[in-house]
C-alpha cells in the first residue's frame, strides 16, 4: 500500500515506461483495415515543430486520445495518426535570427534543447546544427514524438510526416491542381495581413500567437475634415461613421509626428504610421510628401466635418495612438467613453491648455451632443457607464471594457435621434451602413484598413494591412461551396460538439473571402504553375488527413517522390482514371495502387477531427471547404469537437510571465496518468481550463487511493459471491455507472465522464465499505476488471498495470468495453439510497429530545399511500383518487387521510414522486428489515420496524404520518 506521494509518483513514472514499451513492442496500436470491421479514424491538428509543446496543448492531444481509446475498446478498428507542420516563415524565421546571432532567440532556444539534451557541448552543437531550419524542425518533431510517447498516446506512427518532405510537397502539388481544376485559385489584388520585414502576406500561422489572439482586418472609415483656412484634410479613422453625426471636436496626439501629403490632387494629414500604411494598402496610387510635423502644431486650429457641421476643435488626447488607423480621431463624447473621460480631463486641467497655448473657455463651452438612443439610458451613454465604473483617467485599462460594452449595446439596442431626416429614427446598424456608403459615394471618406490588434511576424517582424497585385488566391467566397458547407453544417451531416459553437462556423462562412495561399518566402511546396511562389502554411494542411491513409505504404514501397504524379492521387483519393495506366505513367505496381486505394476507401472519410476553438475561423472552415471541394460527399468530415484553452493558476501561461509548463516536464514533475487524468477533467470542453497545483495534488492522492483500493482487492481472498443487499445495491449502482459513462463519452462529456466514473466512483465505494464493513473489498474485486476498463481511455498504463495484477492475459487496451454483470435492481437503487435519509431523520429527532433513547421504531407506509402518488403523477384529479382509494383499498370513512396524502404528493417534485412510484411499501419494510443491523451501528439504539396499520394498532403516536421513503418515526 502507498502512503508517500513521492514514492507513488515515481512507481506510477516506472509502469508508464513498462507499458509505453510494451505496447510498441506488440505494436499495439498499428491500425490496418479489416474488411467488414467497423472503423473510427480520428486526428488532431499535427503540431508546428518549432519548439516543445505545453500543457495547454496536451490537453488537445490527449483528449483526441481517450476518444480512440474508448472507440476501440467499443469495438472499432481505430486509426489515430500523427505527422508534425514545418511549413511557412516562422521555422526559417528563428533559424535566422539564430544565425544573425539574436540572443533573445538563442537564448531562448537553448533552455528549449536543455529540455531535452543535458550535456552542455552537445547542446551547443545542436543549436549550431538549426542554422538550417530543417534541422531545427526534425529536431523537434523527434522530441514531441518522444512526448507523445511517454504521454501515453496510442497513435500510429508509422504514418508520420512532416510537411517538407519532397513526397508531400507532391501531394499539396496535386491537391492545388485540383483546386485550380475547381475554379478555387485566382490571381489578382487582394487586401491581405503583410509583414513589412519580409514584405510579404502571412497567415495566422505565421503571425506570433495568432492561434490563441486571432488576428483580423476591420475596416476604418477615414473621413475627411477641411481644416479652416486651409487646402488641407484631416483624415480621421473611425468604425462607427454615424457618430459623426454627434462629433464635438477631433483629438490629436501632441507628441506624434504627422505626415502632409499630396494625393489625387488633395493635400492630407495622418500620422507617420498610418502614412506608411496607406501606401501600402493604394499600391498603385501616387503620394507626394510635402512635410513632416508635429500634433502638437495643429492644436488649436478647427476642421469642418463633410456634414457641414461647425468648426472642431483640435484639442490634444493622450488615448490616440499614432499606430492605429490614421492617428486622428473624431471626438463624439456622448457614446464613446475614451471621448468623454478626455473631455473632462482637459475641462479640469487648465494648466495643460494653456501649455498648448489653448484658451480654456474655447474647450469648456464643447458639450457632449446626444445622438443615440438606448432604453434605459437617460442620459449620455458614456457619462453614465465611465461614472459607474469609477473611472476618472483616460490612462485607466477599464475604459476598454465599457467602451465595448456601449458599442455592443448600441450596436444590437440603439436607435439614431437626430434631425437629420435622413437617419432619424434609423437603428445603429443601419445608420452605420448608410453613413458609410454615403461618405464613400460622395467622397467624403475613404476605406483604411486596421488589424484589431498590434501583431508581429515570429521573427519579429511588424504586421499591417496591405493590397497586393498580383497575389494568388484561395476563393472561399463561391457560393456553391458556401452553401453546401452550410447545408452539411444545418443538416448535422457534419455533426460540430459542443453545439454551440455551430454558429461560429456559420458566421466564418459568412465573411470568408479570398484568401492569399501562396507567398515568395518560407518552407512548402512551390505552386506548381509559378515556382516563384510557395504555398503557405493553412492552404497546405487542410487534406492532410488524406495523406495519413497512404503514408506508411509510400515509405514501405519505397516509392520516390519524382514518381507520385497527380494521376497516382486522382486514382487513390477520387477512384479516377485505368490502374493499369497509371500503373504504367507513374512505374509504380498496380497492386500498389490498388492497395493504396483500398487503404483510402476503408479509413475515410475522418470520423473525428478534434482540436482547439481559435482553428474555427481559419484551419477547421477550410478542412470542410477543401473536403467538400475535392471530395465526394459521402468522404466529407463526420464530426467536429473542440476544446478551450489552459491557463494557470487563473493568468495566462506566457513565456515572459516564466508559467509555461512544457510536455517534457510533465514525466519529470508530475507522471503521464496524473496529467492525463487532471487536464481530461479540471473543465468541460467549452470552458478555459484553469491549471491548479493545489488541485493536481488532490487528483494525485485520489489516485493512489484508487491504486491502493485495487491493490487491497486483488489481494483479497473471496469464496462466496456477495448477495446481500447492499451488495446489490453496489452493483446496480455500479452498472448505471457503466451505462452512464458510455452515453457521456458518446457524447463527448469527457468531464463528466471522468467524474463518474472516477471521482464519483471513489465516493461510491466509500459509502458501501460504511455500508458493509471490511468485507466490502470483495465487492470491489467483482467489479474491478469492468472498473479499469472504464478508466482505461484516460488513466490506460495504471489500468493496464492493475489488470496484470489480476492476470488479464492481455492489453486491457484492446479489449472489450464493459457490461453490467448484474441487472439493476432500480428499486433497490432508491431505497438504500435512502437509507441515509431515514437515519439523518432519525437524529435529527434524538435530537430534539435531549434524553437518552433505548428503542426507534420506523413505521413503514402502507401501499395505498403509494398507489395515490403513482395516481397523482399521472395526472389524476382528487375526486377520482378517493373512490379508487375506497374500491381498491377499502379506506372508506378515511377520506382525510387520502386527501391529506394526495395535497402532500401535490406539493412534491416530480423526481420525487417518480422515485416512490417505482418502489413498493413490501420493498420498503424487507430493506430496511434486512439493514437493521446498520441502522443500529450508526445510531447505537435498538431498532424497531413495523408497518403503519400495526403502529396504529398499538397506538403509536404519529404513525399515520408515514409516507413512502418517509417513515414514521417513534422513540422510546
Amino acid at each position: 500500500m502507498f502512503q508517500s506521494r513521492d514514492e507513488f509518483l515515481e512507481w506510477l513514472r516506472g509502469i508508464e515506461k513498462k507499458w509505453q514499451g510494451k505496447w510498441r513492442e506488440a505494436h499495439l496500436f498499428e491500425a490496418n483495415p479489416k474488411p467488414g470491421a467497423p472503423k473510427f479514424y480520428i486526428t488532431v491538428p499535427y503540431p508546428y515543430a518549432n519548439g516543445p509543446l505545453h500543457i495547454g496543448h496536451g490537453r488537445t492531444y490527449t483528449i483526441g486520445d481517450i476518444v480512440a481509446r474508448y472507440k476501440r475498446l467499443r469495438g472499432f478498428n481505430v486509426l489515430f495518426p500523427m505527422a508534425f507542420h514545418i511549413t511557412g516563415t516562422p521555422i526559417m524565421a528563428f533559424s535566422e535570427m539564430i544565425s544573425r546571432g539574436d540572443q533573445k532567440t538563442i537564448s531562448m532556444y537553448k533552455e528549449y534543447i536543455k529540455l531535452y539534451v543535458e550535456d552542455e557541448y552537445k547542446a551547443e552543437e545542436i543549436l549550431e546544427s538549426f542554422k538550417n531550419p530543417l534541422n531545427l524542425a526534425v529536431f523537434f518533431a523527434e522530441r514531441i514524438q518522444r512526448d507523445f510517447e511517454e504521454l501515453g498516446y496510442s497513435i500510429d506512427w508509422r504514418r508520420k510526416f512532416h510537411t517538407g518532405e519532397p513526397i508531400y510537397h507532391k501531394f499539396v502539388t496535386w491537391q492545388f491542381y485540383k483546386l485550380m481544376d475547381k475554379g478555387l485559385i485566382t490571381r489578382g489584388e487582394h487586401i491581405v495581413t503583410y509583414c513589412l520585414l519580409h514584405q510579404q502576406p502571412e497567415g495566422e500561422d505565421d503571425i506570433l500567437d495568432a492561434d490563441i489572439n486571432p488576428v483580423e482586418v476591420v475596416e476604418f472609415t477615414a473621413v475627411k475634415f477641411k481644416l479652416e483656412d486651409s487646402d488641407e484634410y484631416l483624415l480621421a479613422g473611425t468604425l462607427r461613421p454615424e457618430t459623426l453625426l454627434g462629433a464635438v471636436n477631433i483629438w490629436i496626439n501632441p507628441q506624434a509626428e504627422y505626415v502632409v501629403f499630396k494625393w489625387h490632387g488633395d493635400k492630407y494629414i495622418v500620422s507617420s504610421e498610418a502614412f506608411l500604411k496607406l501606401r501600402y494598402q493604394y499600391p498603385e496610387e501616387e503620394f507626394t510628401i510635402i512635410k513632416t510635423i508635429s500634433g502638437r502644431e495643429l492644436l488649436g486650429k478647427y476642421a469642418v466635418s463633410p456634414l457641414n457641421q461647425k468648426p472642431l476643435l483640435i484639442l490634444p488626447a493622450r488615448f490616440v495612438d499614432p499606430d492605429n488607423a490614421t492617428g486622428i480621431v473624431y471626438s463624439e463624447p456622448s457614446d464613446a467613453p475614451y471621448d468623454y473621460i478626455a473631455l473632462v480631463e482637459l475641462k479640469r486641467a487648465p494648466n495643460v491648455l494653456k501649455e498648448y497655448g489653448l484658451d480654456p473657455m474655447r474647450v469648456l463651452i464643447i458639450e457632449p451632443v446626444k445622438i443615440i438612443e438606448v432604453p434605459g439610458v437617460e442620459g449620455h451613454h458614456a457619462e453614465e457607464i465611465v461614472k459607474k465604473a469609477g473611472i476618472e483617467s483616460q490612462d485607466d485599462p477599464r475604459l476598454e471594457e465599457v467602451t465595448s460594452e456601449v458599442y455592443k449595446e448600441q450596436f444590437y439596442k440603439g436607435v439614431m435621434r437626430v434631425d437629420d431626416p435622413e437617419f432619424k429614427g434609423l437603428s445603429v446598424r443601419d445608420a452605420r451602413e448608410k453613413m458609410r456608403s454615403k461618405l464613400y459615394a460622395q467622397g467624403y471618406a475613404i476605406p483604411f484598413y486596421e488589424l484589431n490588434r498590434k501583431a508581429w511576424c515570429r521573427a519579429k517582424g511588424k504586421i499591417i494591412v496591405a493590397k497586393i497585385r498580383d497575389q494568388w488566391f484561395i476563393n472561399y467566397n463561391l457560393e456553391w461551396l458556401k452553401s453546401k458547407a452550410r447545408e452539411v453544417i444545418l443538416s448535422n451531416r457534419l455533426i460540430v460538439i459542443p453545439s454551440k459553437y455551430t454558429k461560429q462556423f456559420l458566421d466564418v462562412l459568412d465573411w470568408l473571402d479570398k484568401r492569399p495561399c501562396a507567398r515568395k518566402r518560407g518552407i512548402g511546396t512551390k505552386l506548381p504553375w509559378d515556382s516563384k511562389w510557395i504555398i503557405e502554411s493553412l492552404s497546405d494542411s487542410t487534406i492532410y488527413m488524406a495523406f495519413y491513409t497512404i503514408a506508411h505504404i509510400i515509405r514501405e514501397r519505397g516509392i520516390q517522390p519524382d514518381i507520385l504524379i497527380p494521376e497516382v492521387f486522382d486514382y487513390v483519393f477520387l477512384g479516377q482514371g485505368d490502374v493499369n495506366e497509371v500503373s504504367v505513367k507513374s512505374g509504380i505496381p498496380a497492386s500498389v495502387l490498388e492497395e493504396m486505394r483500398r487503404e483510402f476507401m476503408y479509413w475515410y472519410p475522418v470520423d473525428q477531427r478534434h482540436t482547439g476553438i481559435p482553428h474555427v475561423s481559419n484551419h477547421l472552415t477550410f478542412y470542410i471547404l477543401h473536403h467538400i471541394a475535392l471530395f465526394p460527399r459521402e468522404q466529407w468530415p463526420r464530426v467536429i469537437s473542440l476544446n478551450e484553452t489552459v491557463i494557470r493558476e487563473g493568468a495566462k501561461m506566457s513565456k515572459s510571465k516564466g508559467n509555461v509548463i512544457p510536455l517534457r516536464h510533465i514525466i519529470t514533475m508530475y507522471s503521464a496518468d496524473l496529467f492525463r487524468l487532471y487536464i481530461a477533467w479540471a473543465a468541460e470542453l467549452d470552458s478555459v481550463l484553469d491549471w491548479r497545483e493545489a488541485e493536481v495534488s488532490r487528483v494525485l492522492d485520489s489516485i493512489m487511493r484508487f491504486t491502493n483500493i485495487a491493490k487491497q482487492a486483488v489481494e483479497a481472498v473471496c469464496v462466496e459471491r456477495g448477495d446481500d443487499v447492499f451488495t446489490r445495491w453496489f452493483m446496480s449502482k455500479f452498472s448505471e455507472i457503466i451505462g452512464k459513462a458510455t452515453v457521456m463519452l458518446e457524447n463527448m462529456e469527457i468531464r463528466k465522464y471522468i467524474q463518474y466514473t472516477f471521482f464519483d466512483m471513489l465516493v461510491l465505494v466509500d459509502k458501501y465499505r460504511e455500508f458493509k464493513g471490511p468485507d466490502y473489498i470483495c465487492g470491489i474485486k467483482e467489479i474491478l476488471k469492468e472498473w479499469i476498463t472504464l478508466l482505461n481511455p484516460v488513466i490506460p498504463h495504471l489500468t493496464e498495470e492493475i489488470n496484470s495484477w489480476l492476470d488479464g492475459g492481455e492489453f486491457l487496451s484492446v479489449s472489450s468495453w464493459p457490461k453490467a454483470r448484474r441487472p439493476i435492481e432500480e428499486d433497490l437503487v432508491i431505497l438504500v439510497d435512502n437509507i441515509d435519509k431515514v437515519i439523518s431523520d432519525i437524529r435529527e429527532v434524538m435530537a430534539l429530545l435531549k434524553k437518552p433513547v433505548s428503542t426507534v421504531h420506523i413505521v413503514i407506509a402502507p401501499e395505498w399511500k403509494r398507489e395515490i402518488a403513482r395516481l397523482v403523477l399521472s395526472g389524476v384529479q382528487l375526486k377520482m383518487v378517493i373512490e379508487t382509494m375506497k374500491t381498491k383499498f377499502g379506506l372508506k370513512g378515511r377520506e382525510i387521510e387520502i386527501v391529506d396524502a394526495f395535497n402532500t404528493y401535490k406539493r412534491m417534485d416530480k423526481a420525487d414522486l417518480e422515485r416512490i412510484a417505482k418502489t413498493t411499501s413490501k420493498r420498503e419494510y424487507e430493506i430496511i428489515s434486512a439493514v437493521t443491523s446498520y441502522f443500529q451501528r450508526r445510531l447505537g439504539v435498538n431498532i424497531s420496524i413495523m408497518w403503519e396499520e400495526e403502529a396504529r394498532h398499538k397506538n403509536i403516536p404519529r404513525a399515520e404520518r408515514a409516507l413512502p421513503l418517509k417513515p414514521a418515526l417513534y422513540i422510546e
